[in-house]
């Protein structure tokens, strides 16, 4: 994802008027020539809807309260004063953070980065929606990223996904398949993973909303039932396989050279470290490489590669019984 732009930071969210207010119903039949009429340009959509959504369903669900973190980012300065950068960041008793980044205000150029991480106390999966939208195309994952392996762990798998498994069908096929993807990202996805790219339009925009509504009201439902730990060594277990998640995703995110673009090395480092996957420093001493030595370079720094293992998918590795079919993963 190579671009240039810019943006400025807004510590609080608006509501911006919606570029459009009616209701659309989705399900697998609904499509059609009349509601696939493109939208021209990114700037016709906003990604804040999807933020008001998750933040008021959430606060029906839980004490969300506001966490100070957003706070140590609200003075970057952006390179050209044109895009808005807004960061927002909250606790909850289940909770250990949940946060968001919205790009916006450029008429080439939306992002989205929501995510939702539990406290280690709850092995819950990772509710995360990363979303990139320009005039021509859009790139989305949406998933309920598994906290420990669901390849090799049945009984994780069938605590969290078994029922969630014709959610996932649905959208899969109103949002197929985006292509290739890379062993090392997909051992971070589930059995219901939404990655898909697809062209800007009113209708497809719809879907994207009603799945990201979809999945995060499951994610709420499953930390309604989620039961603390009684045990050390599992909250202690449960602390490294998320600080595994973000030690991977802080190192190798795609959205880095993104933000680098717009903010400056020194800032977006800081910020996809220290804001969008925080807990680094606070769960785990281990490093990145500690967790994957194979990207350990002779001079002992990281291969800035992103894929090591060189196989990729290019069609959905799990079939509709939630059973990966992916042969030869590593």
């Amino acid at each position: 994802m190579e671009f240039s732009t810019s943006l400025s930071f807004f510590p609080t969210l608006s509501k911006p008027p919606l570029f459009h207010t009616s209701s659309v119903s989705i399900s697998l039949h609904s499509c059609s020539r009349r509601n696939t009429r493109p939208l021209t340009e990114a700037s016709g959509f906003s990604y804040q809807k999807f933020v008001h959504f998750a933040l008021d369903e959430t606060k029906r669900r839980t004490h969300l309260v506001s966490s100070p973190l957003k706070d140590n980012f609200i003075t970057s300065i952006p390179m050209d004063g044109k895009t808005q950068l807004q960061i927002l960041s909250f606790e909850a008793p289940k909770i250990r953070l949940l946060r968001s980044l919205c790009v916006e205000g450029n008429e080439t150029m939306k992002v989205l980065d929501f995510a939702a991480f539990p406290k280690p106390e709850f092995d819950l999966p990772i509710f995360c929606a990363n979303f990139f939208t320009t005039a021509s195309t859009n790139i989305v994952v949406l998933d309920l990223n598994p906290l420990h392996d669901v390849i090799s762990r049945r009984d994780y798998k069938e605590k969290y996904y078994k029922s969630l498994l014709p959610l996932g069908l649905k959208y899969a096929e109103l949002l197929p398949w985006g292509g290739k993807i890379t062993s090392e990202s997909l051992r971070f996805f589930s059995p219901i993973v939404i990655w898909t790219r697809f062209s800007p339009s009113e209708f497809n925009y719809e879907v994207l909303y009603s799945a990201f509504k979809d999945y995060f009201k499951a994610w709420l439902d499953l930390m309604d039932l989620a039961g603390e730990e009684a045990s050390d060594d599992q909250i202690l277990h449960n602390c490294e396989a998320q600080h595994r998640y973000l030690a991977w995703r802080a190192e190798k995110d795609p959205g880095h050279r993104v933000l680098k673009k717009l903010i400056g090395e020194a800032n977006a480092k800081d910020l996809v470290k220290n804001f969008l996957f925080n807990g680094i420093d606070e769960l785990g001493s281990k490093t990145f490489l500690d967790y994957f030595p194979e990207y350990q370079c002779e001079d002992g720094t990281v291969n800035e590669k992103r894929s090591i293992i060189g196989k990729s998918f290019d069609h959905r590795p799990w079939d509709a019984a939630g059973e990966f079919v992916g042969n030869n993963f590593r």
